[in-house]
């Protein structure tokens, strides 16, 4: 590669959901029901995010209408110049049926994000548990890779759980890297017994034994946990009974936000701090639709547009992916957002559709 390679590497700008795509580059098979898909921009860009965020794909399932599906990054931002997914087809799904059959090198999507919270460097510690299930896994590698690369010297203890041996993602690189990483320890349990698989690993499900098993000290570790919401919540309720500080525990898990009670939507609004009728029925102007729509009090911007006929994407719907993010173009909102939207769009007028309440009328680019 020649120096003018290196120089154009120097001259490329982040990558920008409102203005890239992502071009797949790679398909590859990592079980019988989960794949890797990588991808670059389609444009010269490099990917700026944090280990353990996610993105939403938009996925062109149906000619009518593209569907919204979130996945976390598998891969690290110390490599910065592509993206991966990891995703298991679950059975009935079809988003991810979508990717299996159809997503290749060459297909482009739009994307939104990265984001999210669920990330040691939003919540450091001085040594940590990962504890995943499934494909849960992909934060965990997304964090174990920077580390890898970064940080080799970092103190993690990784436990990872399948239904069978031929089910453990990553197991072999994971091997890998704990070769390279002195404090990297490793915990693998399979739930079902089956003597001829040539298991010799843990059997059952994870429990308090287990994990004492795994990683001796996890009572002193800053925990991150994912998974199917059943085997957070046995985590979970397994640490309490342990009597860990549930302060340094952290699951990736997509939650609508709570909506506010009324009495809160009752709240000072813009600068002059005039009282809102929190009973009042606000009215929507949605401009690019030319259409305007009654709110009644506590329904979100993005039902009211549904019930309008307006499209807003969404796929979480919890104000963590950032999907239905749109342009507020007059008015007040109360917006409880979980992490789905930047400061620096507050700034330039965004809003979240699926967890923005109008405080009053208000007109919204849609």
């Amino acid at each position: 590669m020649s120096a003018s390679h290196f120089r154009h590497f120097d001259e490329l700008h982040p990558w920008n959901d409102r203005q890239n795509l992502l071009e797949c580059i790679a398909a590859t098979v990592e079980t019988a029901d989960v794949m890797t898909f990588t991808f670059r921009s389609d444009r010269d860009n490099w990917f700026r995010y944090l280990p353990g965020q996610f993105v939403t794909l938009e996925l062109p399932v149906s000619e009518d209408e593209p569907v919204m599906r979130t996945y976390t990054l598998s891969s690290t931002p110390s490599r910065p110049y592509a993206v991966s997914v990891t995703v298991k087809a679950q059975k009935n799904s079809i988003g991810t049926r979508w990717m299996f059959d159809n997503l290749r090198p060459g297909v482009k999507l739009k994307a939104f994000g990265p984001l999210g919270d669920f990330s040691f460097v939003r919540h450091p510690g001085e040594k940590y548990l990962f504890i995943s299930a499934g494909s849960g896994i992909t934060p965990m590698m997304s964090m174990t890779r920077w580390m890898a690369d970064c940080a080799p010297q970092s103190d993690v203890a990784f436990v990872t759980c399948a239904r069978k041996p031929e089910d453990l993602l990553f197991k072999g690189e994971l091997e890998y890297i704990a070769a390279h990483m002195p404090q990297l320890s490793l915990g693998f349990v399979v739930e079902g017994h089956n003597p001829r698989d040539g298991w010799h690993g843990l059997r059952g499900r994870i429990d308090a034994a287990r994990l004492t098993l795994m990683a001796p000290d996890f009572r002193e570790r800053t925990i991150f946990c994912c998974g199917p919401e059943p085997f957070m919540r046995g985590v979970r309720d397994m640490l309490k009974v342990c009597g860990f500080d549930m302060e340094r525990y952290h699951e990736e898990s997509f939650q609508p936000a709570a909506a506010p009670a009324p009495e809160e939507i009752a709240i000072r609004a813009g600068a002059g701090e005039a009282e809102v009728d929190a009973d009042a029925v606000a009215t929507i102007t949605f401009t690019m639709a030319g259409k305007e729509a009654k709110c009644p009090p506590g329904q979100t911007i993005l039902q009211t547009a549904r019930a309008a006929g307006v499209r807003i994407g969404a796929a979480c719907e919890g104000g963590l992916c950032g999907t239905c993010r749109v342009m507020k173009v007059s008015g007040e909102v109360d917006m409880r957002h979980n992490g789905g939207i930047l400061d620096d769009e507050i700034e330039e007028g965004y809003i979240l559709a699926c967890c923005s309440r109008p405080i009053g009328d208000v007109s919204i680019e849609a």
